[in-house]
């Protein structure tokens, strides 16, 4: 936290929710804590899973660089819901909740959304027939709950089996899998990430293709990529807000705090869904140069807000 001469005595406080390997590797976050003590706050790191931490002291806390989550996702969630009982959280819990388990794509699916073509396996099926039944062409097999592309895996065309042996090494630790089609388009144009604040487009940028046909499966808690700054396309943003209105309608939301939504071309040139970020994205604020002040103006908002309505003015 910044030193209290820094900061006004009623200023609102804001953590940063991370866990402890996290916060070093954020590359957002001094730029977005520098831009939230200029907006007046008073704000900083705390580990999700620290006991010693008072969330109800804060006014507002903020999921950032939680990116063990995965690893344990049930403690999360109940982090998640004790939280939310003792001040504000954003997202709220029951939006990690269920943002966390990619099956919220079938969801977005069902919404009429443009979603990478993705199939489900359970513990106790057999991926066997998902996997064969995918197009022709290389797949990707993952586990529905993960964080920083680990236990992710392209793999060739030619190895259907080693897909399927890695779908059923997941299901035999008792994790859900989900089974798509490597789009070729990722290699060519790389995705396109768009950050949205309250329902607002603040930013976008490109990531580089980060998958290796047959490349071993991310070791630590991230995988590294290649990002550069990109402007959304017409096409794109469409996709996108469909995405976020079907997500706010699927949740009963009035709107989402923050959103991530990132995007793959399919064969047709179309923009589709790859994975809607409402947990812990990355924003990659070094991409626009106002980003880390927009997102700091938007949750120094929400914690004003939180403040008054804790203090009953």
């Amino acid at each position: 936290m910044p030193p209290a001469d820094r900061i006004e005595h009623d200023a609102p406080r804001i953590a940063l929710a991370t866990v402890a390997q996290g916060w070093a590797e954020d590359d957002d976050a001094p730029a977005l804590v520098a831009a939230l003590e200029a907006a007046g706050a008073w704000a900083g790191p705390a580990e999700w899973d620290d006991p010693a931490v008072d969330w109800a002291a804060f006014d507002l806390v903020v999921v950032r660089s939680t990116w063990d989550y995965a690893e344990r996702p049930d403690e999360f969630v109940a982090w998640a819901h004790r939280v939310g009982s003792l001040t504000t959280l954003i997202n709220p819990p029951a939006v990690l909740e269920w943002n966390i388990d990619k099956r919220y794509l079938g969801a977005l699916a069902a919404r009429g959304c443009r979603v990478v073509p993705t199939a489900f396996v359970g513990p106790g099926e057999d991926p066997a027939p998902v996997v064969e039944g995918m197009p022709p062409g290389e797949v990707v097999v993952k586990p529905t709950i993960s964080a920083g592309s680990k236990d992710t895996v392209r793999h060739p065309a030619e190895r259907r089996d080693d897909a399927v042996a890695h779908a059923r090494s997941l299901l035999a630790a008792g994790r859900s899998v989900m089974v798509q089609p490597y789009l070729p388009a990722v290699d060519r144009v790389g995705e396109t990430g768009m950050v949205y604040l309250d329902g607002e487009l603040s930013h976008a940028f490109r990531k580089g293709p980060l998958l290796t046909p047959g490349g071993e499966p991310v070791e630590g808690l991230f995988a590294r990529e290649e990002i550069e700054p990109r402007a959304a396309a017409a096409d794109e943003r469409a996709v996108a807000e469909d995405v976020l209105a079907a997500a706010v309608a699927e949740l009963g939301v009035d709107r989402l705090a923050y959103a991530r939504v990132d995007l793959l071309r399919d064969a047709d040139d179309r923009p589709v869904l790859l994975e809607l970020e409402l947990t812990e994205p990355s924003f990659f604020l070094e991409t626009d140069p106002g980003a880390a002040a927009r997102a700091a103006e938007c949750f120094v908002a929400h914690a004003r807000r939180a403040k008054a309505a804790r203090s009953g003015s």
